[in-house]
């Protein structure tokens, strides 16, 4: 190994100072908004003006579109995995907790419905995200279930997995029409969970 070598090692090693990382955030965030109303295949150029950014800043920190996409995704699943266990924290009910949890998995699912055409295609960079969701989101869901099960809110014998395809397949129905409204059935489901008080 010669001494560039070394350097680039070194370089990949140390974490991001935290502007990178804010402008990073920005970037997956603004990608995102873009993906949902313009599709994956938005010019770079909208997502860079949307970020408040230039496109020479997009490729540095992702060289294709695939990559934004994938980086995308993932940004969205450790935000929602992060989202469950601080709503447990916040002092609401745990009841409470998964409903807004739920809102919160409304609102990533509609991303990836923004995402779907590519999560379709033959690129195999894209075989690994559906595993890497289940892995991140099931762990919590369960956990939210189970605190509202043991506070005695919702019924016991709930299924994280039969619960996140429910939401999903509500999703899945909305498409363009305005007169469906997916958030309010989702919050009817979670409602129906709840124990009779």
């Amino acid at each position: 190994m010669n001494d560039n070598d070394q350097d680039a090692g070194r370089a990949a090693a140390r974490p991001k100072r935290a502007d990178a990382r804010r402008n990073e955030k920005a970037l997956l965030e603004a990608a995102a908004a873009v993906f949902v109303s313009s599709g994956v295949e938005a010019p770079i150029r909208d997502i860079a003006a949307k970020a408040g950014v230039g496109t020479a800043t997009i490729y540095r920190h992702f060289p294709t579109r695939a990559d934004l996409i994938v980086a995308v995704y993932r940004h969205q699943v450790e935000a929602l995995a992060e989202a469950g266990p601080a709503l447990l924290a916040s002092g609401e009910t745990p009841h409470a907790a998964l409903g807004r949890w739920a809102d919160l998995f409304v609102d990533f699912l509609v991303t990836k419905h923004g995402l779907a055409a590519v999560f379709q295609s033959d690129d195999s960079c894209f075989d690994p995200l559906h595993s890497y969701f289940l892995d991140r989101l099931l762990p919590v869901c369960t956990q939210l279930l189970d605190a509202a099960v043991a506070a005695g809110e919702i019924h016991p014998g709930q299924d994280a997995y039969e619960l996140m395809r429910g939401v999903g397949s509500l999703c899945a129905g909305a498409g363009s029409n305005l007169r469906y409204d997916a958030r309010h059935l989702v919050g009817l489901l979670i409602a129906g969970l709840g124990r009779p008080r």
